[in-house]
This record gives structure tokens, sequence and C-alpha cells, in this order.
């Protein structure tokens, strides 16, 4: 296989060795959030502190798609997401590890012994709740009973809190489901994001004066949050913009299938086939089927200047406008 090089970040796809000693943890990373940010950040340092290069691995489908790709769960980045995220971050090896039947069914002490021959590991750092292996076997104290034989060492970062409550990548994903989003914006670290190509729709929104774009999300495991409008914001063309999305299947006009479009303020541009970042920052409310044409079209002006003021409060956008 092969490695590529992002910004400083060397990116490890399977059978590749690293050639200096490392400090490593390991996990789905699914979110980056202000948890996994933590164990970065003691990765790093306790990296540095033993001159070692500091390592994440992480896995290729998530195990529990792996395990039940029919079950309903869905990710909070897909993996181009999860390495930008993990690029800005400074450590120095991202490994990623392709989650087969081989790999689950090896036993933790055959599974460390592969990461002392392979990535030269010296020390292995443990997430608060962290089971490796096959069935899982490999808790932190057994891999401490390991240390001798093997000769590496391990430590363990315990549970990153807010409010009280952990910070996890499932309660984040729950958070999403039920449109909390600024709740769960505040866990992550940054605010939550879908991608997508921007693909024809039926021109309702241009009749309305609210023209919108609609984003095609090409992975099927992408956490789409809570059907609702929200307030998002998006880059394009190197300018920030800010619009409301609507997700849902449009009951107005007797839509079915469910749709993300998105309408930006004071935009002129052609954005038809582009591919766009929309970070979500505050739900308005439920989607809702109006009677008229007009009904909605009186809400949606309702709705645009509930999202100015908004972001005037937030001094996203200025005073004036």
């Amino acid at each position: 296989m092969h490695s590529t090089k992002h910004q400083g970040l060397k990116i490890i796809h399977s059978n590749i060795k690293i050639k200096e000693p490392t400090m490593l943890t390991i996990g789905s990373f699914d979110g980056v959030h202000k948890g996994h940010m933590a164990l970065i950040e003691q990765l790093k340092n306790e990296a540095k502190k033993h001159g070692l290069k500091s390592a994440i691995m992480t896995f290729e489908p998530h195990p529990k798609i792996y395990f039940n790709s029919n079950s309903d769960f869905k990710l909070l980045n897909t993996l181009d997401e999860k390495i930008n995220l993990l690029k800005k971050t400074g450590i120095d090896y991202l490994i990623i590890q392709d989650f087969n039947s081989d790999f689950s069914n090896q036993t933790p002490k055959n599974f460390i012994k592969k990461l002392k021959d392979q990535y030269q590991l010296q020390r292995l750092l443990m997430g608060y709740d962290h089971h490796f292996g096959k069935n899982q076997t490999g808790n932190f104290e057994y891999i401490c009973s390991l240390e001798k034989s093997l000769g590496f060492r391990t430590s363990k970062i315990e549970a990153i809190t807010q409010g009280g409550q952990t910070i996890s990548s499932s309660r984040i994903r729950k958070l999403l489901k039920e449109g909390k989003i600024e709740k769960s914006n505040q866990l992550l670290g940054y605010p939550y994001f879908i991608q997508g190509k921007v693909v024809g729709g039926n021109r309702i929104g241009n009749k309305l004066g609210f023209p919108t774009a609609n984003i095609q999300v090409e992975n099927p495991y992408k956490l789409i949050p809570k059907q609702g409008v929200y307030i998002v914001k998006s880059t394009i063309d190197n300018q920030v913009y800010y619009g409301m999305m609507n997700i849902g299947i449009r009951p107005t006009i007797n839509g079915k299938k469910e749709i993300r479009e998105v309408h930006f303020f004071d935009f002129e541009k052609d954005i038809y086939g582009k591919n766009l970042k929309i970070s979500f920052l505050k739900r308005l409310r439920d989607e809702k089927k109006f009677n008229s044409l007009e009904a909605l079209t009186q809400q949606l002006n309702k709705d645009k200047i509930k999202s100015l003021e908004y972001l005037k409060q937030k001094g996203k956008i200025n005073k004036n406008k």
C-alpha cells in the first residue's frame, strides 16, 4: 500500500512500516471532538517528553458499520473529513487500518506485537473506555500485564466531561438527531457540517424569491441532522456566506423524498456543480406544511429576519446589513 503526506502529517495505509519509535493511540475518532482533542494533546505532550513520534490508528470502515452494515448507524465524519480534521492537530502519523475479519479476530497480544514490529511502538495511550482485540478482551488492565514481556509502556486518559457528562461521539450523534445543534457544536468544538455537490432542483425557491442550492451528500453513512430549518454558513470562493437550510420533504409542495436545500443571503453566484461544506449554527424550527406558497413565503421571510438577528447578535455580520 502507500503512505501520503499532508502538511506534516504522514498518512499510512495498511502494511507500511514506521521507522521511528512511536507513541500510539487507537480509536475511531469519529467527530474529532473535544474529548478526542484532549486525548491528542496528551499524546503529543507525552510523545515529545519521551522523544517519540505521535501516531493515531483509526479504522476504515467504522467497526459498527463493518459488523452491521444494514443498521441505521451514522457517522459524524466521512474518512476524508476525519483526515482533514486530524491534519490540523499536529500529530506526526495517522495510520488508516483496514477493519476486516483478520484484524478484528486478533488477540490483543498479537495486536500489540504487530504494533511493535510495524510501528516501533514504545508507548500506548488508551482512552478511558477502550477495549480491543477479539471479543474486546484487551482492556487497560490486560494491556498493562503485557508491558514487561513485550517491552512497551501504557498510559490512560480519563473521560473528558462537559456539564457533568462525558463527551462522546454517540452522545453527539444523539443530540444531532434531536436537532440540538448548538449543544452538539459545543461538544465538537466546531460547527457540525455536511459536504456535498450542488445539484439541480425544481426551482420552486426562485418563484418564491428564495433561490436555493440543493446539496447532495454522497456518503450514505453521513449523519444528517434532524429535519427542520437551520441557520448555516459556507465558504464559497474564499468568502463566508450565511444562509438558512431546510432539511425535509417540502410538504407544502407534496414532496416525498428528503432534500437538503440552502438559501444564501445576499448571494448571486451560480454554484451549480460545486462542492460545498455547510456548517450548522442554530436550528430555527420544524419543517411544516403551509396551506399556500404565499404562506410559506411569509414564513421564509420571518425565518430570514430571525436568522439575521441571530447573526448580528453573534457578531457574524455587521449591524447595518
